[in-house]
């Protein structure tokens, strides 16, 4: 047997690796997705993983494909789960678990492994992720069959096995990171009252600590795809990096949340978001002047379902692929340029602007005398839209 395992070098994941070796007789191939989470150094990952027992491995770097085909995707939708959530952790899944897929497929595996727990969204989009793209996979999650119940069983089990983890100390919370954000939740997070701990956010600087001087940024989309800051076109990954060191260093991001699970039960996430919220922001600017209304509406109308389907694990289902196709359609006009100001924390729209296909019209809109709208038609609008409302007081009037 042989078994492709979602691999970070980290304490659940070593302990995997041995676990399965162990448990299953398998060889285990340790697969690790570079998402830009920052310490993805290939050799380290490969000798730790080695080291353990793993038969090879292999680091993807899919940082082009995350931004590409699924951040830009979903910002075109402006997709917020519950409000406040842009998914960073949501919309990495489905990126790893066709990455997962397609190693199996390569290394002739007949099972695929993640360290994602039995309380978690994570083992829900990774697997849903993987039944899309491989309906006949096996699936090991470790977390639901062993007997271990937390990190001190981990340990144990590391210590009496001798496998070798880092020496770094580990912060009282749960971190995950790439290149879209960094969530942390668990350990003192779990109390929804207490604040975040000095010192946790790596991405944003502290608001009140970030610049006195407020900055403006300038950021051009075409068809609703983000292409160039401040007049310079970047590819996808170094747009948002760009994106991420402009909004970070003045603290824009942070979110600070108690979320609802989708196995249905309430949990405490905090997330540092700072180049994609820039990014929303900006591209909300620019829709306003060039979307349509009415799909306008319809769109903004579907984006919580939109956000539902994807932090529920169903990237790659059929109703998020035709929910797709019509918010594609609709950025067919989502052509310009806002201007952001960004002061210790805030983003403040101050400009937009479409060359291409602005339909705000100044010489309809003026409040100053014009001789292209006539004030006299709002008359007949106003009394038909209101004949419903009259009927209705006049029946009540005879009553």
């Amino acid at each position: 047997m042989k078994v492709v395992l979602a691999y970070s070098g980290g304490l659940d994941t070593s302990v995997i690796l041995h676990w399965i070796r162990k448990t299953y007789g398998a060889e285990v191939v340790a697969y690790t997705a570079n998402l830009g989470q920052g310490d993805v150094d290939p050799e380290r990952i490969r000798q730790a993983a080695l080291a353990t027992g793993a038969l090879t491995a292999e680091v993807a770097d899919l940082r082009e494909t995350f931004v590409r085909d699924v951040i830009f995707p979903a910002l075109k939708a402006n997709a917020l789960y519950e409000g406040y959530y842009l998914m960073g952790t949501s919309l990495a899944r489905p990126v790893i678990a066709q990455g997962l897929v397609e190693a199996a497929q390569r290394h002739g595996a007949d099972a695929i492994a993640h360290g994602a727990t039995g309380k978690g969204n994570d083992q829900i989009r990774f697997e849903m992720g993987a039944y899309a793209l491989a309906p006949g996979i096996k699936i090991i999650a470790p977390w639901r069959e062993w007997s271990f119940k937390g990190r001190s069983d981990l340990l144990a089990y590391a210590r009496e096995n001798g496998i070798a983890l880092s020496a770094a100390p580990r912060p009282e919370y749960s971190m995950d990171a790439n290149l879209m954000h960094i969530s942390y939740e668990g350990g003192i997070l779990e109390d929804p009252w207490a604040s975040p701990p000095d010192g946790m956010f790596q991405m944003t600087v502290d608001p009140e600590a970030a610049p006195d001087e407020p900055e403006r940024v300038t950021i051009a989309f075409e068809a609703g795809v983000p292409v160039a800051i401040d007049g310079e076109r970047l590819g996808p990954v170094a747009l948002l990096e760009r994106a991420n060191e402009i909004g970070g260093r003045h603290g824009v991001g942070r979110v600070d949340i108690v979320e609802n699970r989708f196995i249905g039960m309430k949990s405490r996430g905090v997330y540092e978001t700072p180049g994609v919220t820039l990014l929303f922001h900006a591209h909300r600017a620019v829709e306003s002047i060039t979307l349509d209304r009415e799909v306008m509406h319809l769109r903004d109308e579907l984006t919580p379902r939109y956000a539902e389907m994807v932090y529920s694990g169903l990237w790659f289902s059929p109703e998020r692929e035709a929910l797709q196709a019509l918010v594609d359609a609709s950025q067919e006009r989502v052509w310009g340029e806002a201007r952001l100001k960004l002061y210790k924390g805030g983003v403040t729209v101050e400009g937009r602007r479409s060359e291409r296909h602005s339909l705000y019209d100044a010489k309809v809109v003026t409040f100053e005398a014009d001789d292209v709208y006539n004030q006299a038609d709002a008359t007949g609008l106003i009394r038909l839209r209101a004949l419903r409302l009259r009927t209705l007081a006049s029946s009540k009037a005879r009553a």
